[in-house]
Order: structure tokens, then sequence, then C-alpha cells
């Protein structure tokens, strides 16, 4: 068993990785950290056989601690990070994996020097959604796709450091982590450019925006574009894809978060009416079809960093991989800054 540690306790350290920690073969949450009294009253409560520490020093001197998972502010994850790796710990971090793309070297060196496991707790490798996309496209229905769309459209402003652009990066920072790290996976080419506009209003007390919109071009000329907005009262497709033979567009998020903080992921259903719909001709003939989403689980995300650990398994989501991640978010930010895209 791997002795695992959570660090912060807040919605994402309760409601998902301790939760999903607990049902991974091979893991055992051992530890949670949190500064909060009140969370470690709450962590006792929901979990009464594991030890409860103040600070991420304490866990980290703490010798049957083998794996600690960051679910901590983001610009807190690089300097948690390696502090933690520096002490022969095996790591996990929440998204975003840092602030940057030299945060995620250094914390990939780190890992490398201490010969411990490195991963970003990129879940949404299992969303319903982005499997059914991959389905549709390998299957050929859309023929060749050149334009991917996909959007969080909101109405309501984020809380507590969530809203403050030097702890957690901007409006960018938070679901387009997921977004980009999809694309790379999608996309079969090299990022050639990244544009990034922003736009900053009033309505809500925060500083990191309240629309962002980011196109990536691939050298093999598809184009990928990633709204996000909390200040929007109107939705858009969560996903809007179109080839030369066809065309995909569904609405509705992965199903699994609301029963996961219910207590039973394993309860996750989708409205049919929320089925990706595809048009397309790539049979010869044209057809409209409604396709039932692939089912995967965030379960998978855990159960591989137990098999990794216990079993010497291939990493799934690979530290190298993130970095990528973090240098379209470089290309992002300088996009934003000057009104240009960036050549990648």
């Amino acid at each position: 068993m791997v002795n695992t540690a959570v660090i912060g306790y807040g919605y994402a350290g309760k409601s998902f990785h301790t939760y999903l920690v607990g049902l991974a073969e091979g893991l055992n949450l051992y530890a949670i950290a949190t500064r909060s009294p009140e969370r470690r009253q709450a962590a006792a409560q929901a979990h009464p056989d594991v030890k409860l520490y103040e600070a991420i020093d304490q866990v980290i001197a703490d010798d049957d601690v083998d794996l600690v998972i960051l679910a901590t502010p983001h610009d807190t994850h690089a300097e948690l990070a390696i502090r933690a790796m520096e002490a022969g710990k095996h790591l996990v971090t929440d998204k975003v994996m840092c602030m940057n793309a030299a945060e995620a070297d250094a914390m990939i060196e780190a890992s490398q020097r201490n010969n411990v496991m490195l991963s970003v707790f990129h879940n949404r490798r299992w969303d319903w959604d982005y499997l059914t996309v991959k389905k549709v496209i390998a299957d050929g229905l859309l023929g060749t796709p050149y334009l991917f769309q996909v959007a969080i459209m909101r109405y309501g402003g984020p809380r507590s450091w969530r809203g403050v652009k030097e702890r957690s990066g901007g409006i960018l920072f938070d679901w387009p982590a997921h977004f980009i790290d999809q694309a790379l996976q999608l996309i079969p080419a090299p990022v050639k450019t990244v544009f990034c506009d922003v736009h900053y209003g009033s309505r809500w007390d925060i500083d990191i925006g309240n629309y962002g919109n980011l196109l990536i071009k691939f050298e093999n000329d598809v184009r990928y574009q990633i709204e996000v907005g909390n200040l929007a009262k109107v939705e858009k497709p969560r996903w809007y894809v179109v080839g030369d033979l066809g065309g995909l567009i569904k609405y509705g998020l992965d199903p699994q978060e609301r029963p996961m903080v219910a207590g039973n992921i394993d309860a996750a259903a989708e409205d049919p009416a929320n089925y990706a719909q595809v048009s397309t001709e790539a049979d010869g003939e044209q057809r409209e079809l409604v396709i039932e989403s692939v089912k995967g689980s965030w379960k998978s995300y855990y159960q591989n960093i137990s098999d990794v650990l216990n079993r010497g398994a291939e990493l799934i989501v690979k530290p190298e991989q993130i970095k990528r991640v973090m240098q379209v978010y470089d290309a992002a930010m300088r996009s934003s800054d000057t009104g240009e895209a960036v050549q990648f």
C-alpha cells in the first residue's frame, strides 16, 4: 500500500482527491493537511482513521508518507511540489500544473533528481464527452477535422483565491487547463501559433477577467478555439467539431462530478438530450446520428498512479506532456499582453 497525504481540504481536496484516492486499489489515504482548524475538524469527521497535519512540512517529515497530493492554490504548486520531491516523496498536483513552463521545468528536474514520480491531475482525460469526440474522430465520421470549438460559459464570479490573478493565474488557468491538454492529445501535429484575448469587466470583484478566448493553430492547419467565461447568461455547446465529411455538436458537462460529491461516482448518468449529434456523409450518403457517450471513469487516474508505484506500470499523465500545456500558457499570456498571435 502506498501511504498518501492530501495537502489542502477545500473543494478539490475534499470532493476529488481524498474521495478518489480512497477508491484506488493499492493507495491508502494516510494523512490530510490543512491550515484551517474548521477544515481539519471536517476532515477528522469524514476520515476518522487518517492523520491530520497543519502544514506540508509536517507531512514531508513523516517517513511513512510515500505520495503527496497538492490540492492548493495554483501559485503554490511549484514550490510545494519541489519541497516534497526533495524529501523523496512521489508527487501529484492538481491542475493547473504551475504558473509557467519555467516552473514546470524545475518540477520535472526535481522529480528526475530525486527519482520520484511526478504527475498532474488531469482527470478529464476520462470525461465522457472527450472520449466520445475521440471515438467519433477515430471512426472516421468527421473525415479530417479542421476546426474544434470548446467552451464553458457560465454566469457567476469565482470564489476565494480563484478570483485573484496573482494566485490563480487568471481566467484561463482553470477549465482551460483541461481543454489545452485535450487539444494536445487530440491533434497529431505540433502547435504553430497561439492567440489569446481576455475581457476584463467589473461585474464581479475579481481581477482574473470575465471572458477568455484562446485560439491554437497547429501545423496541420487545424484550428482549436477555447472559450471560457463567468459573465455569460447563455451557454454555448461544450463541443463543436467539423471536418471535411461531417460535424459534431454536443451540449452538457461530463456527469461524474455531482454523484462523486454525493459519494457514489458510479451512479453517474447522462441525460440523453446531451448526447452528441453527428451529421456525416462518411459512408457516401448523408446520415444524422445521435451518439451515446463513451463512459470513462475519473477513478482511472488514481488507479494508474497506484499501478505505477506498486506494479511499475506506465504513467498515463506524464509531466512532460503537461509541460507542453504550460508552454501554450506562456504563449497565450504573451499574446494577451501584446494583442498579437505568438509563434510557438
